[in-house]
């Protein structure tokens, strides 16, 4: 018998937070700890967006530091899961509304390994990673989310890894600095997502200038409606690193279940 896993939504911000020590990256570690081992992990990170969509089929997926800028210490690090071409078949057919093709040149980004590499440093448990369609529209994505529930009964652990509060045009070099609009748009999430709204979050285009701000580009806010889907309307809700900082990024982090 395999436990039912939980789902998880991760406010990922900065790479460092791979190397750094601070309240994100002890925040995810302590999760690491308190979850079953999951049989697989399936990611989806704001930082894989397609024309359709795809998912890493490959046995040994790279580790892909997609960024610049930022010390040799963060580049040098990898991240050397083994992916699960089975898992990927899986995913396919659990799809039955959505077309998935298998992907064997991406790998893990850094919205999933810099995470991964604080819950589960040994990098020992399978990694999938499905992308965002940039075609779909937000109910898709959350339909598309639904239709994955059942992987939740066999010990895969669904990642969603973004911000909900996501302007990096507007962030500024100051973790501790926090605007008020930002604040707002994340408490209205929250809000949203405790009233068991899901219909205002898909539509969040609906919510007014505040939201328009804070998501900016939707890709880091795509992840969530993901987890929404794959949420129990019975799952208990656990929210940590509730922070915002950098003035324009949420790190609220969700636990679903």
């Amino acid at each position: 018998m395999t436990s039912k896993m939980p789902v998880l939504f991760i406010g990922h911000g900065s790479p460092m937070n791979a190397i750094e020590k601070n309240e994100f990256s002890q925040s995810w570690k302590d999760i690491g700890r308190i979850l079953a081992t999951p049989r697989a992990i399936l990611a989806i990170s704001a930082h894989w967006e397609t024309r359709g969509t795809q998912i890493t089929a490959m046995e040994k997926p790279r580790t892909i530091h997609d960024f610049y800028g930022f010390p040799r210490q963060l580049f040098e690090i990898t991240y050397p899961a083994p992916g699960s071409p089975d898992l990927a078949q899986s995913i396919k057919e659990l799809s039955r509304k959505a077309v998935i093709q298998p992907d064997l040149n991406w790998g893990l980004d850094h919205g999933t390994w810099s995470v991964l590499v604080r819950m589960f440093p040994k990098a020992k448990i399978p990694v999938v990673q499905l992308s965002l369609d940039r075609l779909k529209t937000p109910l898709e994505h959350y339909q598309l989310g639904q239709q994955l529930k059942e992987l939740r009964e066999q010990g895969i652990l669904v990642i969603g890894s973004g911000n909900i509060v996501h302007n990096l045009q507007l962030a500024v070099f100051d973790e501790n600095l926090k605007f008020d609009w930002a604040e707002a748009f994340d408490r209205q999430v929250k809000e949203l997502i405790d009233a068991g709204d899901h219909e205002s979050l898909i539509n969040y285009d609906k919510l007014g200038q505040t939201a328009a701000r804070a998501i900016n580009s939707a890709e880091h806010y795509l992840p969530l409606l993901y987890t929404l889907g794959l949420k129990d309307e019975i799952d208990p809700i656990t929210y940590f690193a509730e922070k915002v900082t950098l003035g324009s990024i949420s790190m609220r982090s969700i636990k679903f279940g």
